[in-house]
């Protein structure tokens, strides 16, 4: 917990670093990258950072975090930290590192703040860095153990066994060991990141959700090609590197190297009725879920809403359905924004999802897949329907700006 001193200091202080902190992290990154260009290169997104999406997911949770230590919310914070330390841990984050953000984001925030960092602000402060850092280098020591390995020793070779269509600019990849061994474990609903060079020589990375289920012996991911759209300032946002990458070089037979699986929306171990709603390519990690369930004969109630483009942009469509017809008590929604020469009809709709006439089981368990504002909307949905907020899990790959939306 926060010191009693440094947490009057930051009540005091917050509000003019909350409205800094855009520009705190903008230079923080600058600093950092102009230090540790590899940083750049071969480590954190690119296109996000270009788009300033990094930046303002990270003053989100710096902003949230420090709020939640002036009235102590333990376990939104777990939510929060946990998200994070699962993504740290799928790039093979160690606790060194925390040192190097330490310092550059600190010299961000004397030369934005200038004379109004005080020793008084600055010890505050430091310690609010510092309890959010030592939290996460905790979490991430304890998911490195689970996976049995040493810290930061999370990449593995792999080999491409199938590469299937999902629908004109989605593609499935299968994977096996590289070394014929059995790959590790997961629990459904998490994730893989994927490291590539690029052709300029910089290795990137992305996160993948594993689209199958755990018993398979084989994992598979889908990757969606991305063409850059036009940001709100008017400036073209960026191809997306990675998938575009994947989508047109990678083929059977080649190697890649991924991380260990990570991630925190998984299935929860009891009978609680399930939501699963997702957008677009936010239908893997449930296809992965649906996968499980329907192995394992689940009888629980699972109801399943998906939105996208148009039913030939949908990936997974015809998979989603037959997974969601082997539930004893599976119920499947779709809402496609173009029908096409087609007509609505029983469980296909027209439109933006809506959750108005959607039967909602008391105790629901709602896990969310798909573009932040997507998922906010559903949440407020859910949240209106009176679904618990603690019953609302969501998964967004890319920078995190739920915590800030809702804080």
């Amino acid at each position: 917990m926060l010191s009693e001193a440094s947490k009057e200091t930051v009540r005091a202080t917050l509000p003019a670093v909350g409205a800094a902190i855009g520009d705190i992290t903008t230079l923080f990154y600058r600093k950092m990258f102009d230090a540790h260009p590899e940083l750049e290169r071969d480590l954190f997104n690119r296109g996000n950072q270009r788009q300033g999406e990094q930046q303002k997911a990270l003053a989100g949770a710096v902003a949230a975090f420090a709020t939640l230590q002036l009235d102590p919310d333990p376990e939104r914070v777990d939510a929060i930290l946990s998200r994070i330390a699962h993504k740290h841990a799928s790039l093979g984050i160690t606790a060194d590192q925390y040192w190097i953000v330490h310092k550059h984001l600190f010299e961000a925030i004397v030369e934005v703040l200038g004379e109004a960092v005080t020793p008084e602000v600055a010890s505050a402060w430091d310690e609010v860095y510092w309890l959010m850092a030592n939290t996460l280098i905790a979490m991430e020591a304890g998911l490195y153990e689970k996976a049995g390995v040493d810290a930061g020793d999370v990449w593995r070779a792999v080999r491409v066994t199938r590469r299937d269509h999902q629908s004109a600019d989605t593609v499935s990849f299968t994977l096996a060991s590289a070394e014929q061994t059995a790959l590790p474990t997961f629990v459904p609903g998490q994730y893989i990141s994927v490291a590539v060079h690029l052709p300029d020589g910089a290795r990137q990375i992305r996160q993948y959700s594993l689209a199958c289920g755990p018993t398979d012996d084989a994992w598979r991911i889908t990757v969606k090609r991305i063409a850059g759209q036009m940001l709100p300032d008017g400036t073209p946002a960026p191809d997306g590197e990675v998938s575009n990458f994947l989508y047109d070089n990678v083929f059977e037979g080649d190697e890649l190297t991924v991380s260990l699986p990570f991630g925190d929306l998984v299935l929860p171990d009891d009978d609680a009725p399930l939501l699963l709603v997702s957008a677009g390519i936010g239908c893997t990690p449930m296809i992965g879920m649906l996968e499980h369930l329907a192995s394992t004969e689940d009888r629980r109630s699972v109801s399943v809403l998906h939105a996208d483009r148009s039913a030939a942009q949908h990936a997974h469509r015809a998979e989603l359905t037959e997974l969601v017809e082997k539930l004893p008590s599976g119920v499947v929604h779709r809402w496609y924004e173009d029908l096409g020469a087609r007509e609505a009809f029983d469980g296909i709709r027209v439109g933006r999802a809506d959750l108005t006439d959607v039967t909602l089981e008391p105790g629901t368990r709602a896990f969310l897949c798909g573009p932040l504002p997507f998922m906010l909307a559903m949440k407020e949905s859910l949240l209106a329907r009176d679904v618990p907020e603690e019953n609302i899990h969501y998964e967004v790959f890319g920078p995190d700006s739920w915590a800030g939306a809702t804080a």
